[in-house]
């Protein structure tokens, strides 16, 4: 059975009272251009028109003044969820946005989660600050998980527990 966040919720509209001109919603089909423009910018192996396609009910978005700047794919499955992807437009990094997004993703988790995954590059200290301060703790580690320009590099998996 298919599980959704709950958008909008009283959390979600709290987090965004400080952003009066931003929204945060599933994707509609008429978002994936932006969402693959975005992901053009930010990724050096980018995901498929074909991948975008088939995680368009997984799609959430934060938009300012309508036009969306970040985007995630969130998988929720028994009492699980995992986050597959996240970007922020790069004229949109370092504000907060990020921070804002994934806050925005864990207060709309539905009741029955109880663990909060995901997979990032060891090279990537920035993502992984953030993660820490939004309460994921590194458990494990994937080998050669992410192609690079030099060849691979390892994945730090991490996890939030107990919503």
């Amino acid at each position: 059975m298919s599980q959704f966040l709950a958008i909008p919720n009283t959390a979600t509209d709290a987090l965004l009272e400080q952003h009066p001109d931003m929204d945060f919603r599933y994707a509609k089909n008429s978002d994936l251009t932006e969402v693959k423009a975005i992901e053009q910018l930010t990724s050096p192996y980018p995901w498929s028109d074909q991948l975008f396609d088939e995680s368009i009910n997984k799609l959430l978005v934060i938009t300012q003044k309508q036009d969306i700047i970040g985007y995630a794919v969130v998988a929720l499955v028994a009492q699980q969820a995992e986050l597959h992807l996240i970007a922020i437009h790069p004229k949109a990094q370092s504000q907060g946005y990020g921070q804002l997004l994934l806050a925005l993703i864990i207060e709309s988790m539905p009741a029955s989660i109880e663990s909060f995954f995901l997979e990032v590059r060891v090279s990537n200290c920035r993502a992984i600050r953030l993660y820490q301060r939004l309460g994921f703790v590194q458990i494990g580690e994937r080998k050669d998980y992410y192609r690079n320009g030099m060849g691979t590099e390892d994945a730090i998996i991490m996890a939030r527990e107990n919503y």
